[in-house]
């Protein structure tokens, strides 16, 4: 039979260190976004740098040492562990001869996969435009603009700053449908969550890092106190397995219940326009009566682990803080 899988980008992984305490573990993490992405890691170069080279990201010599490490390695993708400017990107990629993304690129490749439910799917999109908006240009657009001259109005402007002009409406336009469905969607979700203060059945949210065991912790407790079993979320060991928030009902031997969620996982570099987008699934977090963080405490980098999460933006509950506890 002819095999049909599509071949697993071969990636090399770059960053600058600019003397963070973490930036070892901020690259590790990179290889395993990467992973997640079903991207083999072929290498890594690393340079020592206090701020990243406005054109190239890397030093002139760094960069014609990555052109040669990606001809020699057959790569078929360059992923930076920063965000890069269009400059930078284009600069790399016409030095390198190979595709060049960055980080937030990276993660929203993996949110595009993940996202099952029409919430998570419209949510991701949206970041997906916000991040394509700043970074609209084509070569054809440069040739148009190059060929057009003389007149007034419009005309004066070129037909290629015309046409990238034209191209950031229709993506506006579509990011504001977008949000209108999304509005949507959440005041459904925000009709369920005032029924369930109303039945005034105490809630609890697990959160912390992606893939720390949130919905392993989550299926062990609706196995043993749920309605029944089939009621398990999804659950992988990978980053970021699932974007969508799952509610079960749970009920203890002495009849008392309560709601648990399980919710989106938080890592480093969290691309503030996915931060912006998840809002809505984030607060399940906001509402409930207890925050329980779930740390895989036998990972060398839990102390990082937990920063990222309690550093990540949630909004706060009208009538005060939720509690929280730690597992």
């Amino acid at each position: 039979m002819e095999n049909t899988a599509q071949p697993i980008d071969q990636i090399i992984i770059i960053g600058l260190d600019k003397g963070s305490p973490d930036f070892s573990y901020s690259m590790d993490e990179l290889r395993e976004l990467a992973a997640a992405n079903h991207m083999e890691v072929l290498d890594q170069l690393i340079q020592p740098l206090d701020r990243p080279n406005a054109a190239t990201y890397f030093g002139k010599g760094k960069v014609e040492e990555l052109a040669n490490l990606a001809a020699a390695l057959n790569a078929t993708t360059i992923v930076a562990n920063d965000e890069l400017s269009p400059s930078q990107i284009k600069n790399l990629t016409d030095a390198t001869k190979v595709r060049v993304i960055d980080r937030t690129a990276l993660i929203l490749e993996i949110f595009a996969q993940r996202a099952k439910s029409k919430e998570a799917k419209i949510q991701v999109e949206i970041a997906q435009l916000q991040y394509r908006l700043p970074r609209l240009r084509t070569a054809s657009n440069i040739t148009l603009d190059q060929q057009s001259g003389g007149g007034a109005g419009m005309s004066n402007r070129g037909a290629g700053e015309t046409q990238m002009e034209l191209d950031r409406r229709v993506i506006k336009r579509h990011i504001s449908h977008l949000r209108n469905e999304l509005k949507e969607i959440q005041r459904s979700e925000d009709t369920k969550r005032v029924q369930r203060d109303k039945s005034q059945i105490p809630t609890a949210a697990l959160v912390g890092y992606t893939n720390a065991g949130k919905s392993t912790i989550m299926n062990q407790f609706v196995n043993r106190y749920g309605i029944s079993a089939d009621k398990q979320v999804f659950e992988k060991d990978m980053l970021f397995a699932t974007l969508d928030t799952s509610v079960r009902q749970l009920t203890f031997n002495d009849q008392k219940r309560f709601l648990l969620s399980d919710t989106v996982g938080f890592v480093s570099k969290l691309p503030t326009t996915l931060v912006e987008a998840f809002k809505s699934t984030l607060a399940e977090a906001a509402h409930a009566d207890l925050l329980i963080q779930v740390i895989d405490y036998s990972d060398p980098h839990y102390k990082e682990m937990m920063a990222t999460t309690e550093k990540n933006p949630r909004p706060n509950r009208h009538h005060g803080h939720p509690d929280d506890l730690r597992l």
